[in-house]
């Protein structure tokens, strides 16, 4: 971490703090309040709020619901491209493109990164309508058919809520959400209609090594007037595949690369 005593070279000097800023919350153990922060990069009290509104508009910190800093956008962007998944996408890129040709929709594999849905592999729709790169978009997870599937297997923690309000069906309910993860748990796969955008519909399902490890969620996501009507038939589709897919993870080790 850099040294707050180091003398700064001409011009570099509010380069300098802002880079302590993020090292400080990148390596803090747990989120960082304003004060805490202050206090651990041994910044002054005069360092200007205006540096950390700055690199939260840069994506490089931002702030969690309970207004402590930790890690922005920009680091999961980068981890989601350049980390040990890196296995599990080559070997899920078959099985995804098979889902794409079969429902020339938009079909997606997501991971867990601390509390947040990383989606890290992506095969395009075939059609105009529905044509958007995922990977990059910061979805709440109680929006989308890929976070409830996390949700319901326990591989996140339900919050305690209210939650984010999308559009008028979005859950917002603790509780409801809770009800909504019983019932993937039942089927074995999760949907959303018009809950993260009106228009826009999504089924997923847990893809794992072993019955009970759940280590991807993989979904397809679409138009609601092309999907709606599918989403019984599209959600035991992907259950196939996903049962495929683990069953060919089950025979690979951390070692080799699936984390």
């Amino acid at each position: 971490m850099p040294d707050p005593s180091s003398p700064a070279a001409p011009g570099t000097r509010a380069v300098d703090r802002a880079a302590l800023l993020v090292a400080t919350v990148v390596h803090a153990d747990e989120p960082l309040s304003f004060a805490d922060l202050q206090e651990t990069s041994g910044l002054a009290k005069s360092t200007p709020s205006r540096m950390l509104t700055a690199l939260e508009r840069a994506g490089l910190l931002e702030r969690d619901p309970s207004g402590s800093y930790v890690a922005g956008r920009l680091f999961w962007s980068y981890a989601a491209r350049h980390d040990p998944w890196a296995e599990l996408v080559r070997l899920a890129r078959p099985t995804m493109e098979a889902i794409g040709e079969w429902t020339h929709e938009t079909v997606n594999l997501s991971v867990i990164r601390g509390d947040r849905v990383v989606q890290v592999a992506q095969v395009d729709s075939r059609f105009m309508l529905g044509t958007r790169d995922w990977t990059a978009v910061d979805v709440p997870a109680h929006c989308s058919s890929l976070g409830k599937v996390f949700y319901a297997y326990d591989v996140l923690s339900i919050p305690p809520g209210p939650l984010e309000r999308r559009t008028a069906v979005t859950l917002t309910d603790a509780e409801e959400l809770r009800v909504e993860a019983k019932r993937i748990r039942g089927r074995g796969w999760a949907s959303t209609t018009d809950e993260l955008e009106v228009g826009l519909s999504g089924v997923a399902v847990p893809v794992g090594r072993s019955g009970t490890e759940v280590i991807a969620a993989l979904g397809i996501s679409g138009p609601t007037p092309r999907l709606g009507s599918r989403l019984d038939e599209l959600g035991h589709y992907l259950l196939d595949q996903s049962a495929q897919l683990s069953t060919l993870l089950r025979g690979r080790t951390v070692k080799e690369g699936v984390a």
